[in-house]
Order: structure tokens, then sequence, then C-alpha cells
């Protein structure tokens, strides 16, 4: 059990998580993330706060950022300004099938890597030395797949907030058709994709309570013993954990919790 933090490095971009160390910054505060290319400024979204998980692996904020941070951080966003206007630039007379996503100016390399997607292979050799000539820097260009495309620009979801991949989610888990069946959801792939075109990552949030909820409940065309009488499970309705009935009565519809018509609550009632 420790502290953790959530900081960012652009308005709405990707969380990431500190161990504020020493240090108690509030919201907005200015602080110093440590990365594999030194220390970087970044903007406390979340107040440190106490987590029951464990806290271990997470990198301790630096310190609060002074007004030198502060200056050093306003010329990194010109470099990476002037980068993204030159590579599109380039990009444009050399009339490659290429859309340059984000840039990102490492001066303790001399190194500036430009993410792009691109439907087709490219030949971009003239462009490197165009581009190295123009930025005085060694250039790396890095392809980034629709996923990755949509987690480093940020975009608005369906559900009308921004993207999970684009503010918390890190890392991505396999999503079929089949986890949009078990919750049953329509298999159209154009109704349950993305902003990236692949299947949505909330799929996953709640695929595990559908699972359990299906291991244990009675199975739709089952004959079950409710409260209101004998009847046969006609639907699940998993967020009210209740299924839908058909009475052998008068064939009308109800709907019971799991618990009133489970094998565990007869067994009960039977003692």
């Amino acid at each position: 059990m420790g502290m953790l933090c959530a900081v960012t490095f652009a308005p709405n971009g990707q969380l990431h998580y500190a161990d504020p160390g020493g240090l108690a910054p509030e919201v907005g505060d200015r602080v110093l993330l440590p990365t594999d290319h030194g220390p970087v400024v970044a903007q406390v979204v979340w107040a440190a706060e106490y987590s029951a998980e464990d806290t271990d692996g997470f990198p301790t904020l630096l310190g609060m950022a002074d007004e030198a941070d502060l200056v050093a951080a306003a010329r990194l966003r010109k470099a990476k300004a002037r980068a993204l206007v030159a590579s599109r630039r380039l990009i444009r007379e050399h009339g490659l099938p290429m859309k340059v996503l984000a840039v990102d100016p490492q001066e303790a390399t001399g190194r500036v890597v430009i993410y792009y997607t691109s439907p087709d292979t490219v030949d971009f050799r003239s462009l490197l030395r165009d581009l190295s000539a123009t930025l005085d820097s060694r250039i790396e260009l890095r392809q980034l797949t629709a996923r990755d495309a949509i987690r480093v620009t940020g975009t608005i979801g369906s559900c009308g907030r921004d993207t999970c991949c684009s503010t918390f989610l890190r890392d991505y888990e396999p999503i079929t058709l089949q986890t949009a069946r078990d919750q049953d959801l329509p298999a159209n792939p154009m109704r349950i994709s993305g902003a990236c075109g692949r299947l949505m990552c909330c799929l996953k949030y709640e695929h595990p309570l559908y699972q359990e909820f299906k291991a244990t409940a009675p199975a739709v065309g089952e004959d079950v013993e409710s409260p209101l009488g004998p009847g046969r499970v006609i639907g699940h309705s998993v967020p009210t954990d209740s299924v839908v009935i058909k009475l052998a009565a008068d064939g009308s519809r109800q709907v019971c919790t799991k618990a009133s018509v489970c094998s565990a609550r007869k067994a009960y009632d039977s003692r």
C-alpha cells in the first residue's frame, strides 16, 4: 500500500501514474516525472492519494517544476511544433502516402522521433535526408498501427467520452466477436468497433461478469421453480442479476432474481 498520483504531458492526454515521494502535489501543479530520456514536466490531474494496490514499480516524482523547467518545456513545445510543420511539408513535397501524427524531439540524444501512419510500404530514404538537414538532427520514423494512432492523437469514442486508450488504458487485451455475443450485443463489427476500426476495448470490462453469471444461472430453455410458480427461462438480465421466465400457469413473462431460481436457493428452501 502506498500513495499514487496521476499526471499527463498534454491536456486530456495519456495518464501516467507516479509515486509522489515526499511531495504533496495538488491538481494543476507542475512536477518532474522521470522518463527514459530524462525528467519531463507534467501536470498533476489526480492529487496524491493512498492506493490499496501494490505501488512498487511506479516512477517517483523528482520534484516540483521550477521556472527553468517551465522554460525548457516551452522550448520543447516550440521544437515539436517546428518539427511537425517541417515533416508534414516535406512529406507533401515528396508526395508520400504518409500521415504524421506526432513528433518527439529528444534533446539528450540529438534525435527526433516522428510517428506516422501509412496504408502502404513507403520508401522514405530521400525524405530522411531532407528531414535531417532541415531539423539538423538524426531522424527516426516509427509507423503506428490504427489503434496506436488513436492512442497518440486522442479522439471521442461512441460513448461521448475520450477514448480509453488515449487516457488511462495501457495494455490491449484480445477481444473477439464471441466477447460481444456473450454480452448479448449485436455481432455486427460496424456497431461495436471503436474509432480505430477494431473492436472496442470496453467490451472486455464487463465480460467477466457475464461469464460468471452464465456459469451460475439456469440456461435459457431450462425449467425452473420460481417464487411465482414453475416456468421456463427465456432470457437473462446480467445488469440486474436476474432471469426472465415464462410462467407455465398463464404464459406471462416475469423477472426473478437469479438467487430465487438457482439450484442453491432451491436446495436451501428444501431443507
